[in-house]
């Protein structure tokens, strides 16, 4: 009677383990079903000038400037002047009309007030805030700012400036030179596998064990372009912003794989332009966790198709 008693209890146990691993594995999957279509978040961004509310315009209105920079950023108030500063003044220099919008994703620091600070120094016409009253991840943020954005070019980059803001001219040239001329599609992808030699020397082994199996994933299911598909500096025209950021589904973890399977699928021209990239102090990655949930979201992408 004990055992049988004991092996109930043990097959129950497995039962309740196996089920819920099996509900946190298919979160991505389940949350595709359950997410609010794009078209129906509605932002509005302040005037720190007069205290006005404004709506943000829509991606599917005609451009009205030529570049559309798109800061995600999650408590990033130690670290996003100098991208605001770096890119401000590398602006200065174009002959061409731009717009940064930060979407602040939920952060409990002062990422919104200092955004604010910048937009009342520049004009509301050149920097925008758009702050998400609940952490969406940065999938979810970046969504939100390309569906509000102006640009006839619209470019992904983080709020660290890990990326030269300056190698933007790099994208610029090779969309120039890349983009379909009928259907207007084009993705260019910053990139930083020429520096992976020196990064694998630097880095500790099990970095590099963890970043090679990220890749194989990556090309087994997803993506078979491009050879760094995480850098977040990345060129979209804005008829390819119109289709990719209304049909992603994953808003946190590798949401930058499924835009590029997307777009892989769709046959929409991808170019891969090396840039200069540095670690910048100050990363809120768990390396762990973020390999864990990272597999997940590429297998959940692979099963669900």
């Amino acid at each position: 009677m004990v055992v049988s008693l004991l092996l109930i209890a043990v097959f129950i146990a497995l039962f309740a383990l196996v089920s819920l691993g099996l509900w946190w594995f298919t979160t991505p999957i389940r949350q595709s079903f359950t997410n609010t279509p794009a078209g129906e978040y509605k932002h509005a961004f302040v005037d720190p000038s007069s205290g006005n509310t404004t709506a943000f315009p829509s991606l599917f209105d005609e451009p009205t400037v030529k570049l559309s920079i798109i800061v995600p950023a999650y408590n990033e108030e130690e670290r996003i002047k100098k991208m605001l500063d770096d890119t401000l003044a590398y602006l200065k220099t174009k002959d061409f009309s731009a717009e940064i919008i930060i979407v602040d994703d939920g952060s409990k620091d002062k990422t919104t007030a200092i955004g604010l600070e910048y937009s009342e120094s520049v004009g509301t016409s050149n920097l925008r805030v758009l702050t998400l009253k609940e952490n969406q991840g940065k999938g979810g943020a970046v969504q939100q700012g390309m569906l509000h954005a102006r640009g006839e070019l619209l470019l992904m980059a983080d709020a660290d400036a890990a990326t030269e803001i300056r190698d933007l001219d790099k994208l610029l040239v090779a969309m120039e030179s890349s983009r379909d001329s009928k259907t207007g599609h084009g993705i260019v992808v910053g990139s930083r596998a020429h520096m992976e030699e020196k990064s694998v020397a630097k880095r500790k082994w099990y970095r590099s064990v963890l970043m090679y199996g990220f890749h194989c994933l990556v090309y087994g299911l997803a993506v078979k372009t491009v050879r760094d598909t995480q850098c977040g500096f990345k060129l979209f025209t804005r008829p390819t912003a119109r289709v990719l950021f209304t049909t992603m589904n994953l808003r946190r973890w590798c949401f930058d794989v499924e835009l590029l399977h997307i777009a892989e699928k769709l046959k929409m021209p991808i170019r891969e332009v090396p840039v200069n990239w540095q670690e910048i102090p100050g990363s809120k990655l768990r390396l762990l966790e973020a390999s864990i949930l990272m597999g997940r979201d590429l297998v959940g992408l692979y099963t669900r198709e």
